[in-house]
């Protein structure tokens, strides 16, 4: 038995410590909003939050998350509220097929989080996250905006 903070509450799981953070997530948790997509930890499909930095699960075995606060997309925003990334992604419509879009979001959250104001090397540099419709340039675009929007915003 291991004990998770998700999302902001705790969670008791009866997973194996080898088992990926993702499959714990999905299968266990039910939260489907993380999702597979290679299992390389290449394609970021699958990045949540731990302690506040954007980490690929389908690699981080459970053993590892113990005492670390974990973030799923479906704790990003607070109940009933968007949060601005993803108000900014509608805005900017940049989902197309979508599979990837909650990574593209845990990751650029992470990013304001540590850089409220990045400048688009740094953007390019951290959503390292790969979307097969290709919509990297409405993806910086919705970030740009946020960074216009000064700090506190992105939370």
């Amino acid at each position: 038995m291991t004990t998770l903070d998700i999302n902001g509450r705790r969670v008791v799981v009866d997973s194996d410590g080898d088992t990926p953070l993702l499959w714990v997530v999905r299968d266990e948790l039910g939260m489907t909003g993380t999702k597979f997509g290679c299992g390389l930890a290449q394609c970021g499909a699958c990045t949540v939050h731990l302690d506040g930095v954007a980490t690929r699960s389908c690699v981080l075995p459970l053993s590892a998350v113990a005492g670390k606060k974990v973030t799923t997309i479906e704790g990003l925003a607070k109940p009933g509220k968007p949060h601005l990334l993803q108000q900014l992604w509608i805005k900017h419509q940049v989902p197309q097929c979508g599979y990837c879009q909650s990574g593209m979001l845990m990751a650029a959250a992470s990013l304001l989080a540590d850089k409220p104001k990045p400048t688009d090397a740094e953007i390019d540099a951290a959503m390292t996250n790969i979307c097969r419709c290709g919509t990297y340039p409405r993806v910086r675009a919705a970030i740009q905006e946020a960074r216009g929007m000064g700090p506190g915003a992105h939370a």
